[in-house]
């Protein structure tokens, strides 16, 4: 139907030039004019496609028109509540018809209405306790006002009338548009579209000399690029990198997922009983379950510190299990790499050589350079750990640990609040709070707080201290070197960023694929 439309109108031009009037048009397959608002949107629609040739122009005139309501068509057919009212009552002189006998007869909702508007007009009286009719013949008005809407979408008795209409929720008014059309640059009485395509047959068969090409619109947005997207946590992830490298630390590799309990847990003078070890906080590996033994001179200054003490500490004072120190496992936090990584920095110290021997890279100049080798390090990490976690709206079992260490000379816990400050303050977060805490491996400790300003609370945001000499003095460090170390979480700070509320609809199969291409680069 929509190229007879179009046909349609390019012919009725071409006879006429101009179409004055589109509702004097006949749809095909409709006996009446397009008076209607639907029958003006079909043609709307076909003029846009000839305009989009340039065949035609036409001009918009907006009009406002009354259509019925359900029970203004209800009206329309069976007549209006007072009518029916009046019409179910006898004539005046026989048995009045009682209220109840009114509902029956017409309709709880006809009674209702047209009781009171039939007595208003006059049509009606009350004798006794029923109604009877008080004229002989009656005009329904409400009933002609509606016919006459319906066929040509207004009322020749004017405003008055159709505000009484609309009062009674009878009719509703609506905007409609028709058009008055013109002859286009291109116009033509056929509708052959445009190619939009030179084809090789087109050319071999020279049918492109006598084809029409649709124009180019140079000025149309191109189809968008599909290239790929970094999810949120890494662009928050490469900016914190960036943060960590413009402040001088060295990135250390973290590409263990899988530790040793000695590692993981008794390098760091985390007893062997505490609760962290247990199956319902760490993930155990039943195939291979055990590792291969570490530097076993270090193994025993570990074991002895938990064991019997040393280094002014009284250690745990609990029997000492090798099965529980070689047990594999899914690193809970990164700190275990921070371990491996500070044995290797302690090498020197010890008057040893180890791979990975941090100390060709440390920093020239550092305070109180002696001939015991040691030299000071900023390091960092941001990797993967695992922890044996009930999962819901803000926790996961696999998550993302931010981790930092710094390792010199007579280091204070002011030092640490002061490094503290600098780091969050280039995240952007300007305003902390540090609270004592407990950790195993470091004393003092602090968890750290800051303001969020759209919670409007402090936050926790991560946790640091120092770490203790029973896990420093064993890898051979001297008696003056102290080392910060501090973690922040990395999938909070980016559920913060960009205004997420589950972590499972930021990481995992529910995770938008449009959210991640349409998220902004991340600025602290």
């Amino acid at each position: 139907m929509a190229e007879q439309l179009q046909q349609l109108i390019l012919d009725t031009l071409d006879t006429q030039s101009t179409l004055p009037d589109s509702r004097a048009l006949k749809i095909p397959g409709q006996s009446s004019p397009a008076s209607s608002h639907d029958a003006q949107i079909t043609i709307l629609g076909a003029l846009n496609s000839l305009l989009s040739r340039e065949m035609i122009t036409y001009e918009t005139h907006e009009v406002s028109s009354h259509v019925l309501t359900p029970e203004g068509v209800q009206i329309v057919r069976e007549g209006s509540h007072e009518a029916r009212v009046w019409a179910a009552l006898p004539e005046r002189g026989s048995a009045p018809l009682s209220a109840q006998d009114l509902k029956r007869a017409v309709g709880d909702e006809a009674a209702k209405v047209g009781q009171g508007r039939a007595f208003k007009s006059g049509w009606i009286a009350k004798e006794g306790n029923g109604f009877v009719k008080a004229v002989s013949n009656i005009t329904d008005t409400t009933q002609t006002e509606l016919r006459e809407l319906e066929s040509s979408g207004t009322l020749v008795a004017g405003e008055k009338a159709l505000a009484e209409l609309r009062k009674r929720k009878l009719i509703i008014q609506r905007k409609g548009q028709w058009f008055t059309v013109h002859k286009g640059a291109n116009f033509s009485t056929s509708i052959a579209k445009p190619e939009t395509d030179l084809t090789v047959d087109m050319l071999t068969s020279g049918s492109w000399k006598k084809s029409t090409f649709k124009k180019y619109n140079f000025d149309a947005d191109g189809i968008p690029t599909s290239g790929g997207a970094l999810h949120p946590i890494l662009k928050v992830r490469e900016e914190i990198r960036s943060i960590f490298l413009e402040m001088g630390f060295e990135e250390m590799p973290t590409g263990t997922f899988v530790e040793s309990g000695f590692w993981c847990f008794d390098a760091l003078f985390v007893p062997q009983l505490h609760p962290a070890r247990e199956l319902q906080d760490t993930f155990y590996l039943s195939d291979p379950s055990t590792s291969l033994p570490p530097p076993s001179d270090y193994y025993e200054r570990v074991a002895r510190v938990h064991e019997h003490g040393g280094y002014d500490s009284i250690g745990y004072r609990t029997p000492w299990s090798h099965e529980e120190s070689h047990k594999l496992l899914l690193r809970t936090h990164t700190t275990a790499s921070s371990a491996a990584m500070l044995y290797k920095l302690a090498a020197k110290c010890r008057g040893e050589d180890v791979d990975g021997d941090l100390s060709a890279k440390s920093q020239p100049g550092a305070a109180n350079l002696s001939d015991d080798g040691f030299r000071p390090a900023k390091l960092f990490s941001i990797d993967r750990v695992f922890r044996n976690e009930t999962m819901d709206a803000t926790h996961l079992a696999e998550f993302h640990q931010v981790e930092g260490v710094v390792a010199d000379r007579n280091l204070t816990l002011a030092d640490l609040i002061g490094f503290m400050r600098t780091f969050f303050r280039k995240m952007g977060m300007k305003n902390l709070r540090f609270k004592p805490a407990y950790n195993p491996y470091t004393e003092p400790s602090l968890e750290i707080f800051a303001w969020h300003p759209l919670l409007e609370k402090w936050v926790e945001i991560g946790n640091s201290g120092m770490f203790r000499p029973e896990m420093l003095a064993p890898m051979g460090f001297p008696p003056d070197v102290r080392v910060h170390g501090w973690g922040i979480g990395l999938e909070r700070p980016t559920m913060i960023r960009y205004g997420v509320n589950n972590i499972r609809t930021l990481v995992g199969h529910k995770t938008s694929i449009e959210n991640v291409e349409n998220s902004p680069a991340v600025m602290f």
